[in-house]
Protein backbone atom coordinates (compact mmCIF):
# COMPACT_ATOMS: atom_id res chain seq x y z
CA UNK A 1 0.00 0.00 0.00
CA UNK A 2 1.26 3.42 -1.00
CA UNK A 3 0.94 5.74 1.79
CA UNK A 4 3.29 9.17 0.95
CA UNK A 5 2.40 11.76 -1.29
CA UNK A 6 5.80 12.26 -2.23
CA UNK A 7 6.15 7.97 -3.81
CA UNK A 8 6.80 8.48 -7.43
CA UNK A 9 3.84 7.25 -9.03
CA UNK A 10 1.73 9.10 -7.09
CA UNK A 11 3.67 12.45 -7.14
CA UNK A 12 3.40 12.33 -11.19
CA UNK A 13 -0.20 11.58 -10.93
CA UNK A 14 -1.07 14.34 -8.75
CA UNK A 15 0.70 16.68 -10.94
CA UNK A 16 -1.40 15.68 -13.80
CA UNK A 17 -4.13 17.79 -12.18
CA UNK A 18 -2.14 20.75 -14.00
CA UNK A 19 -2.82 21.33 -17.73
CA UNK A 20 0.97 22.29 -18.39
CA UNK A 21 1.98 18.77 -16.94
CA UNK A 22 -1.07 16.97 -18.83
CA UNK A 23 0.69 18.23 -22.19
CA UNK A 24 3.95 17.28 -21.39
CA UNK A 25 3.47 14.25 -19.98
CA UNK A 26 0.29 13.43 -22.57
CA UNK A 27 -2.02 11.60 -20.06
CA UNK A 28 -4.91 12.49 -17.48
CA UNK A 29 -6.85 11.34 -14.74
CA UNK A 30 -9.76 9.79 -15.13
CA UNK A 31 -11.81 9.63 -11.63
CA UNK A 32 -14.70 7.08 -10.55
CA UNK A 33 -15.94 3.93 -11.35
CA UNK A 34 -18.05 4.80 -14.36
CA UNK A 35 -15.00 6.25 -16.23
CA UNK A 36 -12.61 3.83 -15.26
CA UNK A 37 -14.75 1.16 -16.65
CA UNK A 38 -15.17 2.55 -19.73
CA UNK A 39 -11.57 3.84 -20.15
CA UNK A 40 -10.83 -0.14 -19.84
CA UNK A 41 -12.91 -1.27 -22.50
CA UNK A 42 -11.67 1.37 -25.04
CA UNK A 43 -7.97 1.73 -26.74
CA UNK A 44 -5.75 2.92 -25.31
CA UNK A 45 -7.29 2.12 -22.09
CA UNK A 46 -5.15 2.84 -18.97
CA UNK A 47 -1.67 2.33 -17.98
CA UNK A 48 -1.93 3.21 -14.34
CA UNK A 49 -5.36 2.39 -11.37
CA UNK A 50 -4.68 3.64 -7.62
CA UNK A 51 -7.52 2.51 -5.68
CA UNK A 52 -8.43 2.91 -2.26
CA UNK A 53 -11.11 -0.26 -2.12
CA UNK A 54 -10.62 -3.78 -1.62
CA UNK A 55 -12.17 -6.53 -3.86
CA UNK A 56 -13.61 -3.87 -6.78
CA UNK A 57 -14.14 -5.75 -9.82
CA UNK A 58 -12.42 -2.93 -11.95
CA UNK A 59 -9.51 -3.37 -9.93
CA UNK A 60 -9.51 -7.26 -10.55
CA UNK A 61 -10.09 -6.25 -14.16
CA UNK A 62 -7.61 -3.82 -14.94
CA UNK A 63 -4.78 -6.36 -13.25
CA UNK A 64 -5.86 -8.96 -16.34
CA UNK A 65 -5.46 -6.52 -18.95
CA UNK A 66 -1.69 -5.42 -17.38
CA UNK A 67 -2.11 -2.22 -15.96
CA UNK A 68 -0.05 -1.47 -13.11
CA UNK A 69 -2.25 -1.28 -9.86
CA UNK A 70 -1.98 0.10 -6.47
CA UNK A 71 -3.39 0.20 -3.62
CA UNK A 72 -3.23 3.94 -1.41
CA UNK A 73 -4.74 5.63 1.75
CA UNK A 74 -8.07 7.88 1.88
CA UNK A 75 -5.27 10.61 2.38
CA UNK A 76 -3.46 9.89 -0.77
CA UNK A 77 -6.49 9.25 -2.72
CA UNK A 78 -7.72 12.47 -1.44
CA UNK A 79 -5.28 14.30 -3.63
CA UNK A 80 -5.43 12.85 -6.36
CA UNK A 81 -9.00 13.07 -6.85
CA UNK A 82 -10.80 16.62 -7.43
CA UNK A 83 -14.20 15.79 -5.29
CA UNK A 84 -15.22 16.21 -1.95
CA UNK A 85 -16.24 11.87 -1.54
CA UNK A 86 -13.76 9.89 -3.81
CA UNK A 87 -15.51 7.00 -5.24
CA UNK A 88 -11.87 5.52 -4.86
CA UNK A 89 -10.72 4.62 -8.06
CA UNK A 90 -8.41 7.20 -10.32
CA UNK A 91 -6.73 5.84 -13.21
CA UNK A 92 -4.16 7.51 -15.91
CA UNK A 93 -5.03 7.25 -19.56
CA UNK A 94 -2.90 8.66 -22.51
CA UNK A 95 -4.29 11.31 -24.22
CA UNK A 96 -7.59 9.94 -27.14
CA UNK A 97 -7.88 13.03 -28.95
CA UNK A 98 -7.87 12.73 -32.83
CA UNK A 99 -6.86 15.26 -35.80
CA UNK A 100 -9.78 17.05 -37.19
CA UNK A 101 -8.46 15.04 -40.81
CA UNK A 102 -9.50 11.69 -38.95
CA UNK A 103 -13.38 13.09 -38.94
CA UNK A 104 -15.44 10.72 -40.89
CA UNK A 105 -15.41 11.88 -44.83
CA UNK A 106 -19.21 11.70 -44.70
CA UNK A 107 -20.09 12.85 -41.27
CA UNK A 108 -24.00 12.93 -40.13
CA UNK A 109 -23.49 15.62 -37.26
CA UNK A 110 -20.73 17.22 -35.62
CA UNK A 111 -20.87 19.62 -32.57
CA UNK A 112 -18.20 22.09 -32.37
CA UNK A 113 -17.24 24.33 -28.87
CA UNK A 114 -16.18 27.49 -29.23
CA UNK A 115 -15.15 29.23 -26.32
CA UNK A 116 -17.16 26.57 -23.81
CA UNK A 117 -15.23 27.34 -20.60
CA UNK A 118 -16.99 25.97 -18.29
CA UNK A 119 -15.43 22.25 -17.80
CA UNK A 120 -19.10 20.75 -16.74
CA UNK A 121 -21.03 22.16 -19.33
CA UNK A 122 -18.57 20.93 -21.73
CA UNK A 123 -18.34 17.03 -20.49
CA UNK A 124 -22.22 17.20 -20.43
CA UNK A 125 -22.24 18.16 -23.91
CA UNK A 126 -19.69 15.47 -24.75
CA UNK A 127 -22.22 13.00 -22.68
CA UNK A 128 -25.46 14.10 -24.76
CA UNK A 129 -23.38 13.72 -28.28
CA UNK A 130 -22.51 10.07 -27.00
CA UNK A 131 -25.75 9.47 -26.21
CA UNK A 132 -27.25 10.58 -29.61
CA UNK A 133 -24.31 8.83 -31.82
CA UNK A 134 -22.69 11.97 -33.24
CA UNK A 135 -19.39 11.56 -35.63
CA UNK A 136 -17.25 13.68 -33.42
CA UNK A 137 -16.94 16.84 -30.48
CA UNK A 138 -14.73 19.45 -31.53
CA UNK A 139 -13.16 21.40 -28.71
CA UNK A 140 -11.74 24.48 -30.01
CA UNK A 141 -8.92 26.75 -28.96
CA UNK A 142 -10.80 28.78 -27.13
CA UNK A 143 -12.55 26.27 -25.08
CA UNK A 144 -11.69 24.18 -21.71
CA UNK A 145 -9.41 21.72 -22.18
CA UNK A 146 -11.11 18.33 -22.74
CA UNK A 147 -9.05 16.63 -20.05
CA UNK A 148 -9.62 18.66 -17.17
CA UNK A 149 -10.40 16.50 -14.97
CA UNK A 150 -13.98 18.28 -13.90
CA UNK A 151 -15.12 17.77 -17.97
CA UNK A 152 -13.51 14.14 -17.82
CA UNK A 153 -15.77 13.06 -14.49
CA UNK A 154 -18.96 15.40 -16.25
CA UNK A 155 -18.57 13.01 -19.53
CA UNK A 156 -19.44 10.32 -17.39
CA UNK A 157 -16.93 7.32 -20.00
CA UNK A 158 -18.30 8.87 -22.87
CA UNK A 159 -14.64 10.82 -23.50
CA UNK A 160 -13.74 7.16 -24.55
CA UNK A 161 -16.78 6.17 -26.94
CA UNK A 162 -16.24 8.75 -30.01
CA UNK A 163 -13.59 10.68 -32.10
CA UNK A 164 -12.43 13.85 -29.83
CA UNK A 165 -10.93 16.90 -31.85
CA UNK A 166 -8.59 19.49 -29.89
CA UNK A 167 -7.50 22.44 -30.62
CA UNK A 168 -8.16 24.15 -33.81
CA UNK A 169 -9.34 27.79 -34.53
CA UNK A 170 -12.82 27.51 -34.45
CA UNK A 171 -12.65 28.93 -38.49
CA UNK A 172 -10.35 26.24 -39.25
CA UNK A 173 -12.84 23.91 -38.26
CA UNK A 174 -15.91 24.76 -39.54
CA UNK A 175 -14.32 25.27 -42.87
CA UNK A 176 -12.63 21.33 -42.22
CA UNK A 177 -16.00 20.20 -41.64
CA UNK A 178 -17.57 22.15 -44.87
CA UNK A 179 -15.36 20.32 -47.09
CA UNK A 180 -16.78 17.39 -45.75
CA UNK A 181 -20.14 18.24 -47.26
CA UNK A 182 -21.97 19.94 -43.66
CA UNK A 183 -24.13 22.55 -43.72
CA UNK A 184 -22.93 24.93 -40.02
CA UNK A 185 -25.71 26.15 -37.35
CA UNK A 186 -24.90 27.97 -35.07
CA UNK A 187 -26.65 27.94 -31.98
CA UNK A 188 -28.13 30.98 -30.52
CA UNK A 189 -30.45 32.60 -27.80
CA UNK A 190 -31.94 35.12 -30.78
CA UNK A 191 -31.42 33.56 -33.95
CA UNK A 192 -32.90 33.74 -37.08
CA UNK A 193 -34.64 30.02 -37.81
CA UNK A 194 -36.21 28.19 -34.86
CA UNK A 195 -35.17 24.49 -34.31
CA UNK A 196 -38.13 22.73 -35.14
CA UNK A 197 -39.24 24.45 -37.98
CA UNK A 198 -34.98 23.44 -39.42
CA UNK A 199 -34.47 20.39 -41.94
CA UNK A 200 -31.32 18.58 -40.16
CA UNK A 201 -31.18 15.94 -42.71
CA UNK A 202 -28.40 15.61 -44.40
CA UNK A 203 -24.69 16.09 -43.16
CA UNK A 204 -24.83 18.89 -40.38
CA UNK A 205 -22.08 20.38 -37.57
CA UNK A 206 -23.87 22.61 -34.66
CA UNK A 207 -21.62 25.42 -33.60
CA UNK A 208 -22.05 26.06 -29.29
CA UNK A 209 -20.80 29.30 -27.98
CA UNK A 210 -19.54 30.35 -24.40
CA UNK A 211 -22.09 29.99 -21.06
CA UNK A 212 -22.43 33.50 -20.82
CA UNK A 213 -21.95 36.02 -23.94
CA UNK A 214 -22.94 33.14 -26.74
CA UNK A 215 -20.69 33.61 -29.83
CA UNK A 216 -19.46 36.64 -31.37
CA UNK A 217 -20.94 37.79 -34.86
CA UNK A 218 -18.35 36.58 -36.55
CA UNK A 219 -18.23 33.30 -35.19
CA UNK A 220 -21.65 33.56 -36.19
CA UNK A 221 -21.30 34.68 -39.32
CA UNK A 222 -19.09 31.48 -40.50
CA UNK A 223 -22.71 29.25 -40.01
CA UNK A 224 -24.78 29.10 -42.78
CA UNK A 225 -27.53 29.81 -40.57
CA UNK A 226 -27.91 30.96 -36.85
CA UNK A 227 -31.00 28.64 -35.04
CA UNK A 228 -32.75 29.35 -31.56
CA UNK A 229 -34.51 26.77 -29.31
CA UNK A 230 -37.94 28.00 -28.92
CA UNK A 231 -38.58 29.01 -25.43
CA UNK A 232 -42.41 29.14 -24.30
CA UNK A 233 -42.56 29.29 -20.60
CA UNK A 234 -41.27 31.84 -19.00
CA UNK A 235 -38.00 31.33 -18.89
CA UNK A 236 -35.38 33.97 -20.05
CA UNK A 237 -33.08 31.45 -21.55
CA UNK A 238 -31.40 28.01 -21.64
CA UNK A 239 -28.24 26.84 -20.10
CA UNK A 240 -25.64 25.85 -22.74
CA UNK A 241 -25.50 22.60 -21.86
CA UNK A 242 -29.34 22.21 -21.83
CA UNK A 243 -29.55 23.74 -25.46
CA UNK A 244 -26.73 21.90 -27.14
CA UNK A 245 -28.46 18.63 -25.99
CA UNK A 246 -32.30 20.03 -27.01
CA UNK A 247 -30.55 20.28 -30.65
CA UNK A 248 -28.44 17.18 -30.39
CA UNK A 249 -31.62 14.96 -29.89
CA UNK A 250 -33.90 17.02 -32.41
CA UNK A 251 -30.92 16.22 -34.91
CA UNK A 252 -31.37 12.64 -34.19
CA UNK A 253 -35.12 12.78 -33.71
CA UNK A 254 -35.13 13.80 -37.29
CA UNK A 255 -32.58 11.31 -38.08
CA UNK A 256 -34.74 8.34 -37.08
CA UNK A 257 -37.32 9.54 -38.78
CA UNK A 258 -35.88 9.78 -41.76
CA UNK A 259 -35.04 6.00 -41.48
CA UNK A 260 -38.42 5.39 -40.84
CA UNK A 261 -39.52 6.98 -44.17
CA UNK A 262 -36.68 5.34 -45.61
CA UNK A 263 -38.37 1.97 -44.21
CA UNK A 264 -41.94 3.16 -45.38
CA UNK A 265 -40.47 3.56 -49.12
CA UNK A 266 -38.75 0.05 -49.14
CA UNK A 267 -42.16 -1.74 -47.84
CA UNK A 268 -44.11 -0.19 -50.49
CA UNK A 269 -40.93 -1.21 -53.38
CA UNK A 270 -41.28 -4.85 -51.24
CA UNK A 271 -44.84 -4.89 -51.92
CA UNK A 272 -44.43 -4.13 -55.30
CA UNK A 273 -41.56 -6.99 -56.17
CA UNK A 274 -43.69 -9.46 -54.30
CA UNK A 275 -47.10 -8.82 -56.21
CA UNK A 276 -45.69 -10.34 -59.66
CA UNK A 277 -43.67 -13.57 -58.92
CA UNK A 278 -47.19 -14.18 -56.40
CA UNK A 279 -49.37 -13.21 -59.46
CA UNK A 280 -47.15 -16.11 -61.59
CA UNK A 281 -47.31 -18.46 -59.01
CA UNK A 282 -50.94 -18.27 -58.58
CA UNK A 283 -51.84 -18.39 -62.75
CA UNK A 284 -48.95 -22.15 -62.83
CA UNK A 285 -51.15 -23.45 -59.94
CA UNK A 286 -54.56 -22.76 -61.43
CA UNK A 287 -53.40 -24.10 -65.12
CA UNK A 288 -51.94 -27.01 -63.11
CA UNK A 289 -55.12 -28.08 -61.08
CA UNK A 290 -57.10 -27.25 -64.08
CA UNK A 291 -55.40 -28.02 -66.77
CA UNK A 292 -53.06 -31.12 -65.42
CA UNK A 293 -54.43 -34.00 -67.92
CA UNK A 294 -54.48 -31.85 -71.36
CA UNK A 295 -51.00 -30.84 -70.57
CA UNK A 296 -48.09 -32.66 -71.80
CA UNK A 297 -45.15 -33.48 -69.45
CA UNK A 298 -42.92 -30.59 -70.72
CA UNK A 299 -45.19 -28.14 -70.47
CA UNK A 300 -46.06 -29.54 -66.72
CA UNK A 301 -42.31 -29.47 -66.11
CA UNK A 302 -41.66 -25.90 -67.36
CA UNK A 303 -44.74 -24.46 -65.11
CA UNK A 304 -43.47 -26.08 -62.03
CA UNK A 305 -39.74 -25.09 -62.81
CA UNK A 306 -41.43 -21.46 -63.31
CA UNK A 307 -42.92 -22.08 -59.20
CA UNK A 308 -39.49 -22.79 -57.42
CA UNK A 309 -38.04 -20.04 -59.81
CA UNK A 310 -40.69 -17.47 -58.22
CA UNK A 311 -40.25 -19.11 -55.00
CA UNK A 312 -36.90 -18.28 -54.76
CA UNK A 313 -37.73 -15.06 -56.03
CA UNK A 314 -39.73 -14.46 -52.92
CA UNK A 315 -37.74 -16.14 -50.61
CA UNK A 316 -35.57 -13.49 -51.60
CA UNK A 317 -37.39 -10.54 -51.43
CA UNK A 318 -38.66 -11.62 -47.71
CA UNK A 319 -34.93 -12.12 -46.43
CA UNK A 320 -34.28 -8.57 -47.89
CA UNK A 321 -37.21 -7.09 -46.16
CA UNK A 322 -36.86 -8.23 -43.37
CA UNK A 323 -32.99 -7.01 -43.11
CA UNK A 324 -34.13 -3.62 -44.30
CA UNK A 325 -36.10 -3.31 -40.96
CA UNK A 326 -32.89 -4.54 -39.28
CA UNK A 327 -30.67 -1.87 -41.06
CA UNK A 328 -32.88 1.13 -40.26
CA UNK A 329 -33.22 -0.04 -36.66
CA UNK A 330 -29.49 -0.82 -36.50
CA UNK A 331 -30.53 -4.23 -35.08
CA UNK A 332 -28.77 -6.16 -37.47
CA UNK A 333 -26.72 -8.68 -35.76
CA UNK A 334 -24.05 -10.64 -37.91
CA UNK A 335 -22.78 -14.17 -37.87
CA UNK A 336 -19.25 -14.80 -39.41
CA UNK A 337 -17.90 -18.29 -40.70
CA UNK A 338 -15.65 -19.70 -43.54
CA UNK A 339 -17.60 -19.31 -46.96
CA UNK A 340 -16.27 -20.76 -49.94
CA UNK A 341 -17.28 -17.13 -52.16
CA UNK A 342 -17.07 -19.10 -55.75
CA UNK A 343 -19.92 -21.49 -54.94
CA UNK A 344 -21.93 -19.09 -52.76
CA UNK A 345 -22.00 -17.09 -56.32
CA UNK A 346 -22.65 -20.44 -58.12
CA UNK A 347 -26.16 -21.21 -56.22
CA UNK A 348 -27.03 -17.48 -56.42
CA UNK A 349 -26.02 -18.58 -60.55
CA UNK A 350 -28.19 -21.83 -59.94
CA UNK A 351 -31.32 -20.14 -58.65
CA UNK A 352 -31.41 -17.72 -60.71
CA UNK A 353 -30.80 -19.84 -63.76
CA UNK A 354 -33.89 -21.62 -63.89
CA UNK A 355 -35.30 -18.14 -65.76
CA UNK A 356 -34.35 -18.72 -69.38
CA UNK A 357 -34.37 -14.35 -69.90
CA UNK A 358 -31.48 -14.41 -67.25
CA UNK A 359 -28.30 -13.36 -67.86
CA UNK A 360 -26.09 -16.26 -67.35
CA UNK A 361 -23.80 -15.25 -63.96
CA UNK A 362 -19.92 -17.01 -64.20
CA UNK A 363 -17.21 -16.87 -61.14
CA UNK A 364 -13.78 -15.73 -62.42
CA UNK A 365 -12.56 -15.49 -59.27
CA UNK A 366 -10.95 -18.95 -58.72
CA UNK A 367 -10.74 -20.57 -55.08
CA UNK A 368 -11.74 -18.05 -52.76
CA UNK A 369 -12.77 -18.41 -49.31
CA UNK A 370 -13.64 -15.24 -46.89
CA UNK A 371 -15.07 -15.38 -43.67
CA UNK A 372 -18.06 -13.05 -43.60
CA UNK A 373 -21.55 -13.57 -42.67
CA UNK A 374 -23.18 -16.21 -45.51
CA UNK A 375 -26.61 -15.17 -45.72
CA UNK A 376 -25.59 -11.04 -46.24
CA UNK A 377 -23.49 -12.08 -48.74
CA UNK A 378 -25.83 -13.97 -50.90
CA UNK A 379 -27.70 -11.29 -50.25
CA UNK A 380 -25.80 -8.20 -51.84
CA UNK A 381 -24.49 -10.99 -54.92
CA UNK A 382 -28.41 -11.51 -55.54
CA UNK A 383 -29.02 -7.59 -55.11
CA UNK A 384 -26.15 -6.57 -57.52
CA UNK A 385 -27.16 -9.63 -59.72
CA UNK A 386 -30.26 -8.54 -60.43
CA UNK A 387 -29.20 -4.77 -60.53
CA UNK A 388 -27.46 -5.83 -63.45
CA UNK A 389 -29.81 -7.63 -65.28
CA UNK A 390 -32.04 -4.53 -65.69
CA UNK A 391 -28.85 -1.97 -65.52
CA UNK A 392 -25.92 -3.85 -67.52
CA UNK A 393 -26.76 -3.90 -71.47
CA UNK A 394 -25.12 -6.96 -72.87
CA UNK A 395 -23.47 -10.21 -72.34
CA UNK A 396 -22.84 -12.40 -69.03
CA UNK A 397 -22.68 -10.54 -65.30
CA UNK A 398 -19.09 -11.57 -64.22
CA UNK A 399 -17.93 -12.38 -60.25
CA UNK A 400 -14.66 -11.73 -58.78
CA UNK A 401 -12.73 -11.25 -55.84
CA UNK A 402 -10.10 -11.25 -53.82
CA UNK A 403 -8.81 -11.46 -49.66
CA UNK A 404 -6.46 -9.28 -49.11
CA UNK A 405 -5.04 -7.35 -45.74
CA UNK A 406 -8.46 -8.60 -43.70
CA UNK A 407 -10.86 -7.30 -46.13
CA UNK A 408 -13.11 -9.16 -48.76
CA UNK A 409 -13.62 -7.25 -52.15
CA UNK A 410 -16.16 -8.80 -54.49
CA UNK A 411 -16.76 -6.81 -57.79
CA UNK A 412 -19.80 -8.25 -59.88
CA UNK A 413 -20.07 -6.25 -63.45
CA UNK A 414 -21.88 -6.67 -67.03
CA UNK A 415 -20.35 -5.00 -70.41
CA UNK A 416 -22.55 -1.64 -71.08
CA UNK A 417 -24.85 0.72 -69.46
CA UNK A 418 -26.57 4.10 -69.89
CA UNK A 419 -26.30 5.09 -66.91
CA UNK A 420 -23.94 7.58 -65.28
CA UNK A 421 -21.85 7.69 -62.32
CA UNK A 422 -24.79 9.49 -60.37
CA UNK A 423 -27.90 7.68 -61.45
CA UNK A 424 -25.59 4.66 -60.71
CA UNK A 425 -25.03 5.88 -56.76
CA UNK A 426 -29.24 6.92 -56.76
CA UNK A 427 -30.01 2.49 -56.83
CA UNK A 428 -28.12 2.53 -53.70
CA UNK A 429 -30.67 5.02 -51.99
CA UNK A 430 -34.90 4.02 -51.57
CA UNK A 431 -37.24 4.14 -54.39
CA UNK A 432 -40.60 4.07 -54.57
CA UNK A 433 -43.10 1.54 -56.64
CA UNK A 434 -42.98 2.97 -60.53
CA UNK A 435 -39.81 5.20 -60.53
CA UNK A 436 -37.61 2.96 -62.89
CA UNK A 437 -36.99 -0.21 -63.37
CA UNK A 438 -35.61 -3.08 -61.76
CA UNK A 439 -35.56 -4.04 -57.63
CA UNK A 440 -35.99 -0.87 -55.57
CA UNK A 441 -34.83 -2.44 -52.40
CA UNK A 442 -31.74 -4.90 -52.69
CA UNK A 443 -29.28 -2.55 -53.26
CA UNK A 444 -30.56 -0.21 -50.52
CA UNK A 445 -30.49 -3.32 -48.30
CA UNK A 446 -27.01 -4.37 -49.66
CA UNK A 447 -25.24 -0.82 -48.35
CA UNK A 448 -26.86 -1.03 -45.54
CA UNK A 449 -25.75 -4.83 -44.73
CA UNK A 450 -22.30 -3.72 -45.80
CA UNK A 451 -22.18 -0.70 -43.55
CA UNK A 452 -23.12 -2.56 -40.61
CA UNK A 453 -19.63 -4.58 -40.92
CA UNK A 454 -17.87 -1.50 -41.61
CA UNK A 455 -17.79 -2.02 -45.14
CA UNK A 456 -19.05 -0.27 -48.41
CA UNK A 457 -21.03 -1.47 -51.03
CA UNK A 458 -20.91 1.07 -54.00
CA UNK A 459 -21.19 1.33 -58.00
CA UNK A 460 -18.81 1.96 -60.43
CA UNK A 461 -19.28 2.93 -64.32
CA UNK A 462 -16.77 2.29 -66.91
CA UNK A 463 -17.00 0.36 -70.00
CA UNK A 464 -19.41 -1.84 -68.05
CA UNK A 465 -21.48 -1.34 -64.68
CA UNK A 466 -19.72 -2.59 -61.58
CA UNK A 467 -21.04 -3.33 -58.17
CA UNK A 468 -18.36 -3.50 -55.62
CA UNK A 469 -18.47 -5.18 -52.08
CA UNK A 470 -16.05 -3.78 -49.48
CA UNK A 471 -16.35 -5.76 -46.44
CA UNK A 472 -14.21 -7.12 -43.42
CA UNK A 473 -12.66 -10.62 -43.22
CA UNK A 474 -10.53 -11.24 -40.59
CA UNK A 475 -9.51 -14.58 -41.35
CA UNK A 476 -8.11 -15.95 -45.08
CA UNK A 477 -5.82 -13.38 -45.51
Amino acid sequence: MITSLKNPKVAVAIKLKKRAFREREERFLVEGAQAVGEALGSVPGLTTLFHSVDGHELVDRAARAGVEVYRVTEEVMARLTSTVTPQGLVGVSAFVDVPIDSVSAEPSCVAILHAVRDPGNAGTVLRSADAVGVDAVVFTASSVDVYNPKTVRASAGSLFHLPIVRGPETPDAVAALRERGCRVFAADAEGDTDLYELDLTGPIAFLFGNEAWGLPSEVAGLADATVRVPIRGRAESLNLAAAATVCLYEWARQAREGRRAALEAVIASAAHDIRSPLTAMKGFGYALATRWEQMSEEQRAMMLEAIVYDTDRLNMIVRQLVDAARVTSGRLELMAERVDVGELVGKVAGSLGRDPEHPQILWEGGELVAFVDPERLRLCVEAFVEALKWWGLEGPIRARGKVARGRLRLEIARAGTELTPDAAERLFHPRAPGTGSGSKIGLFVSRGVAEAQGGTATAEVREDLRFVLDVPSPEGD
